[in-house]
């Protein structure tokens, strides 16, 4: 894996001004995520914001029977620490690596710090700007999620899951297994495995050992509900607003 080159690989601080991007750039810490890490526990304070570059970071919600089901995904588009922009500092989910990468971290008081700075400055509050038109985007995912799970197929869902994921990497591959996945749904795993089977005979996935290879993206775009397209037309609409900011 290539480590990145600079933390505007993250598309909020690519598209901060030059001069509050070079002010924070000798705070910007680079670290490796591993696949299963918590980055932070529900109800634990958070000591650190993440600008993921290349990892992908799932909000996962648990109940006390031990189930879970995926909240929002966050990838190279956002940051995780909401926790910290509204000031609760602390969530009732937690946040789990699920693709493996880099991220470049700020520590809590300097974000906070960053944060006053542009709030006490109407005339230039780029960086809070950004990051609320961001929660704006992941607030949708979160509805959207909620209204998916409750009302589409499994099968919608796997396609959706896929999707999202794809959305956030490089690659048309997910190193994931079965279980990861219904554990993301809430769903039974054999629920997943009939899923996956139905998208492996229509030619649009293929499985081995873990990994998942999309075949054909416009044919599982074709197979995925609306909730898909309510969410990525909310990112690609928010992401001219961005640049408008940062202008």
């Amino acid at each position: 894996m290539t480590t990145p080159e600079n933390p505007r690989q993250n598309l909020l601080l690519g598209a901060l001004p030059l001069d509050t991007y070079k002010r924070l750039l000798p705070h910007f810490e680079l670290v490796h995520m591993n696949y299963g890490q918590v980055i932070y526990e529900c109800g634990r304070a958070l000591n650190y914001v993440y600008f993921p570059t290349t990892c992908v970071v799932s909000k996962v919600n648990f109940i006390e029977n031990g189930t879970s089901s995926e909240l929002a995904l966050v990838g190279h588009e956002g940051f995780v620490g909401l926790g910290l922009l509204m000031g609760g500092g602390t969530m009732t989910h937690q946040a789990i690596v699920s693709r493996e990468g880099y991220s470049y971290r700020l520590r809590k008081q300097l974000f906070i710090q960053e944060i006053d700075r542009h709030a006490g400055q109407c005339n230039d509050p780029v960086l809070l700007q950004l990051l609320l038109r961001y929660v704006q985007a992941m607030i949708t995912q979160i509805a959207q999620t909620a209204a998916c799970n409750r009302h589409h197929s499994i099968y919608q869902q796997l396609s959706r899951w896929l999707l999202v994921n794809l959305d956030r990497q490089s690659s048309n591959e997910l190193i994931v297994t079965q279980d990861h996945i219904a554990a993301m749904l809430g769903v039974r795993r054999e629920s997943v495995t009939d899923a996956a089977g139905k998208l492996l005979q229509k030619g649009l996935i293929s499985y081995s050992r873990g990994h998942i290879k999309v075949l054909s993206r416009p044919g599982l775009e074709s197979q995925v509900c609306e909730c898909y397209n309510v969410v990525k037309t909310e990112y690609d609409r928010l992401a001219p607003i961005l640049s408008d900011i940062a202008a």
